[in-house]
């Protein structure tokens, strides 16, 4: 039958097959061809559409299904966005979001003004918004900066608030124009619009959190938690138009929402954005390309007029909005390039705001024809717009952020020094496996993918079944880390003695960090008591992390650290407190540190270097921090920095943590690390110091290790 309709080819092409067949041939060849002669891919596919698009070859009609699965990908540009933003940093950065979300708004709002009124004559509800065209933008490059590995930068933090800012703006002016023009503007329709806008963000920002905090500690599911994933995007988009403002903002509140929910080093991260960038998003970059009509542009001067205004209005007015940003806060001139590349592209927000002003019929002429709020040649200029507008947004993203990305990597302390980083899972129990995994990919650097080993120790006759059972477990473990994009070296050990076998094991890989996982049961037993110290610390020069997991990581909305005196005199006081600073930057958790008065100092002068939300709390005695951590609430883990007789941070309370642990915190997680007390080949190379200076210095060191 598909041979039949074949052999009868009409355009355009209605058979579902061979639709969908040639959409999945461009996704695929665009980033092949295109990355050869340095063409953003994003460019390519929007050409593509335009060319086998109803205006082009007509090809393929821009029907239903094309716009059903574009709109998914446009919403899941604006909700990766929300979702990827360091929280930590946006706080931080909130005021500069603020001021350029002001200045990209209110420049082309200016330039769009000026045009629309006194070189285009247009009435007052059509040149306000006309002007608006021109504030919002659409993040259409996002994906490209994502991948090369600088979402996290202060430019890509600004520059995503500030969309938030200035679309909510533009989106705004439309909901009031098409009041004004349907003559219904007045005290209820602002008030109505006030309530139902601070509902909706109410119930996206409070209420989804909690729904989706409860959703992941119920269901395990891989399948089933990305399919709620989608529900909340689409849940939140239609709350918004339920307010009265665009779906894609519901997208982008939804993203905040879930966005500590989702660990950046996740499996469901992974996947999240697997499926967006390899199907969703560029359906919606081929749909917008099927809107291009370039015929338009030959037939009428007016046109082409409307056309150029709009380019100048939109892309000069975010330019000067970006360079006024980089002069205000002083940013790197390829941040302001970056800022510009980003803000650049006008798509969603802009077409959304042209269609409803086309489809708004104002009067009627004497011959019957309609007068509509925005005529066809303001429609037909916003098609140009968004072509021209996105290439310029691809381009200079592209090389704006490879520029910052080659600085980056060139500022890291593996760089400079080459540490090295081996982190070893002492996996045992099938129920711990994965938790253990997802711990192991939180601890870890961003840029260490390979370094992480599963080792399982066989100590029984060496028969068939204890085989079976280390094969099935590293079996486990290696899958968790692959759905993360992880590659996890799986180690099976035959040794009379386990603790010597992880010995060994640690001595053959250089390890760093070894990862030991309680069974939630059990807890901390007097076997395993007795193993942790007479074994498993006699490793001088390795990290030592005992977890216990009671819920999933993503869950935790605050870690409590507990820091003893002196911990900061110890050789791998700083390797240790890299971890805590890893688990908070990549959960979006806060943390709260309790530590002794000096110890704070210095790790206040420390945090101003990362991206993280924490407290910081006196405590005077050990005890006092024992009382903290038995009054933890749902949902909050414990972290404390421990450590072996005879290290000079040592106390000998410490021996009552496991007794205390198990008595009050068995439903909740808690993580006790044991830093190294001598240093090995690598080992960070951060040696105890004692002066306030030195401190700042490390703070420098860290910060390079944290990008």
């Amino acid at each position: 039958m598909i041979l039949l309709s074949i052999h009868n080819l009409n355009f355009p092409i209605e058979d579902p097959v061979l639709k969908f067949l040639l959409v999945l041939v461009i996704i695929l060849a665009a980033p092949l061809l295109l990355n050869k002669i340095k063409v953003p891919h994003l460019l390519g596919l929007i050409i593509a559409g335009a060319v086998i698009g109803p205006n082009g070859f007509n090809v393929l009609a821009r029907d239903s299904s094309i716009v059903v699965t574009g709109t998914t990908g446009l919403l899941y540009i604006m909700f990766l966005a929300g979702l990827e933003i360091d929280m930590g940093d946006f706080k931080k950065n909130k005021w500069k979001s603020l001021t350029f979300g002001i200045y990209t708004f209110a420049v082309p709002f200016v330039l769009g003004y000026l045009g629309g009124y006194y070189l285009l004559g247009f009435s007052m509800l059509t040149f306000i918004l006309f002007a608006s065209l021109f504030s919002s933008h659409t993040l259409i490059a996002y994906p490209l900066v994502s991948k090369l590995g600088i979402a996290k930068n202060k430019a890509v933090n600004i520059t995503v608030g500030g969309t938030m800012i200035t679309d909510i703006m533009a989106l705004l002016v439309l909901a009031v124009i098409v009041g004004m023009s349907q003559g219904d503007v007045g005290t209820g329709f602002w008030v109505k619009l006030s309530v139902s806008f601070i509902v909706f963000a109410l119930i996206v920002l409070i209420v989804f959190p909690i729904i989706g905090r409860w959703f992941f500690k119920k269901v395990d599911d891989k399948i089933s938690q990305y399919i709620f994933v989608l529900v909340m995007i689409y849940l939140a988009a239609l709350l918004a138009e339920l307010a009265g403002v665009e779906a894609i903002i519901g997208a982008f509140f939804a993203g905040l929402a879930l966005n500590r929910l989702i660990p950046h080093t996740s499996s469901l991260m992974n996947r999240v954005e697997f499926v967006g960038n390899a199907i969703f998003i560029p359906f919606f970059l081929i749909s917008v390309g099927m809107l291009i009509d370039f015929k338009v542009f030959f037939r009428s001067w007016e046109t082409l007029e409307v056309a150029g205004i709009m380019l100048v209005a939109s892309i000069g007015g975010k330019y000067i909005s970006a360079v006024m940003t980089q002069k205000t806060f002083r940013l790197s001139k390829e941040e302001g390039k970056l800022i510009f590349g980003l803000s650049s592209a006008s798509a969603a927000a802009t077409l959304a705001s042209v269609m409803v002003g086309y489809n708004i019929i104002l009067s009627e002429t004497e011959t019957g024809e309609p007068v509509r709020l925005l005529n066809e040649h303001v429609l037909n200029g916003s098609i140009l717009l968004i072509l021209i507008s996105c290439t310029i947004s691809s381009f200079v993203s592209m090389a704006s952020a490879q520029k910052i990305a080659e600085s980056d990597n060139e500022d890291t302390v593996s760089g400079n020094s080459h540490e090295e980083e081996n982190i070893l899972l002492a996996i045992n129990h099938e129920e711990t496996v994965e938790r253990m995994v997802n711990l192991g990919i939180l601890i870890k650097a961003h840029e260490n993918t390979e370094n992480l080993f599963a080792l399982n120790v066989i100590n029984e006759d060496k028969n068939e079944s204890s085989v079976k059972n280390a094969e099935k477990l590293l079996h486990q473990a290696t899958d968790a880390a692959a759905a993360a994009d992880v590659k996890m070296q799986a180690l099976k050990r035959y040794d009379n003695d386990v603790i010597n076998g992880v010995k060994n094991v640690i001595k053959e890989q250089n390890i760093t960090d070894l990862i030991i996982g309680l069974e939630d049961e059990k807890g901390f037993s007097p076997s395993f008591v007795y193993n942790l110290y007479n074994g498993y610390l006699q490793n001088d020069d390795v990290n030592v992390l005992v977890y216990h997991a009671a819920q999933p990581l993503s869950t935790i909305r605050k870690y409590a650290v507990m820091i003893p005196e002196n911990a900061h005199k110890e050789a791998g006081f700083f390797h240790a407190l890299l971890r805590v600073w890893n688990i908070a930057r990549n959960s979006g958790a806060s943390v709260v540190f309790y530590a002794p008065e000096n110890i704070l100092d210095i790790l206040q002068k420390i945090v101003k270097k990362a991206n993280i939300e924490a407290e910081f709390i006196i405590m005077s005695t050990w005890q006092d921090g024992e009382k903290t951590a038995a009054k933890l609430k749902e949902d909050e883990a414990l972290i404390v920095l421990m450590a072996k007789r005879g290290m000079k941070s040592y106390i000998p309370r410490m021996r009552l943590i496991p007794e205390l642990l198990n008595k009050y915190l068995s439903d909740n997680n808690y993580l006790l690390i044991f830093p190294f007390s001598e240093f090995n080949e690598n080992s960070p190379e951060i040696r105890s110091v004692g002066n306030h200076d030195d401190f700042v210095e490390i703070g420098n060191v860290i910060q390079k290790i944290f990008k």
